[in-house]
């Protein structure tokens, strides 16, 4: 048999007060309302700067020239400038690949639709998997993040930075050659400028 205190604290434990609500939705209301109000900002701006795509490049190109400087200056950092350049070529082969693998489409329905391949079949637009915004602000906030990772000692990892530099390349030439083989396979170019535009 149950007594009155433990029926009573169970018959209470679903209750719950407005100070109890605050706290478990996101902590204090003002500083939630503070983080949603510098969230609504940011995205405002980013929506702003869609159009703008040379401006975003040049910025990136800045972000990205400061962040040289400062590994080159401190001599370090050659673990945090590798994975940037491995985090960056997934970005790049993901901005040159379809959206739907043409490989994949042909399996899952071999009689269906294809890629156009001659002069007279439709015209269907190239489609991203990584779109080009999404590209460029996944390349700039790789390397804020990195330059701050400069500011912390635990990250400068001691190595012998020309043996992750030549397996970069070797990393980044064997996958390069990769996607242009499947570019040329599936006859598509994932670039706009110099094409037709009716």
């Amino acid at each position: 048999m149950m007594d009155s205190s433990s029926s009573s604290s169970a018959g209470t434990a679903g209750l719950t007060t407005d100070d109890d609500r605050s706290y478990n939705s996101g902590g204090i209301p003002f500083i939630s309302s503070w983080i949603a109000s510098v969230s609504q900002r940011y995205q405002y701006y980013l929506d702003k700067a869609t159009p703008f795509v040379l401006r975003r490049w040049i910025c990136f190109g800045v972000v990205a020239l400061i962040y040289l400087i400062r590994v080159i200056v401190l001599e370090g950092f050659y673990i945090v400038s590798y994975g940037l350049g491995i985090y960056v070529l997934n970005l790049f082969i993901a901005f040159l690949s379809p959206q739907v693998d043409p490989e994949m489409q042909q399996l899952l329905d071999s009689d269906g639709p294809s890629l156009p391949t001659r002069a007279s079949d439709e015209f269907r637009p190239f489609v991203r998997r990584l779109p080009e915004f999404k590209f460029w602000y996944s390349m700039t906030k790789a390397f804020v993040i990195a330059f701050i990772m400069t500011f912390f000692s635990v990250f400068d990892v001691p190595v012998f930075w020309p043996i992750l530099l030549l397996y970069w390349v070797v990393l980044f030439t064997a996958t390069m050659k990769r996607q242009i083989l499947h570019m040329i396979k599936y006859r598509y170019v994932p670039f706009t400028f110099g094409k037709q535009v009716s």
